[in-house]
């Protein structure tokens, strides 16, 4: 059984291109690590008006998302894009988990 889920976060302004460059190069290892914690489809949209990056992506209900915080991937990457995005204290993206309202199968 999958799950979908959807997340926005920020981008500090004037960051697109260079946000899309980065994730253009996106280090194998990384994709590797969220392949591996259960996570498929991943996609990220852009509002330029607000800045509002708009994530989506589908994993099982026994994913291992939790554990990323933990791995040292992914505190390198969260470092990489610390200074073109919101982050929190300990240099995750700033995430608002959104609910979802409709879907059209």
């Amino acid at each position: 059984m999958m799950e979908k889920i959807g997340f926005k976060m920020r981008l500090h302004p004037g960051m697109a291109e260079e946000y899309e460059k980065r994730h253009d190069a996106i280090w194998p290892e990384l994709a590797a690590l969220l392949k591996d914690a259960g996570i498929s489809d991943y996609s990220i949209f852009l509002d330029h008006e607000t800045h509002t990056l708009f994530a989506t992506l589908r994993r099982p209900l026994n994913h291992r998302m939790d554990a990323l915080a933990e791995n040292e991937v992914m505190r390198r990457w969260w470092a990489h894009m610390a200074d073109i995005m919101d982050t929190n204290e300990d240099g995750s993206p700033v995430v608002t988990f959104l609910t979802p309202v409709f879907h059209l199968p």
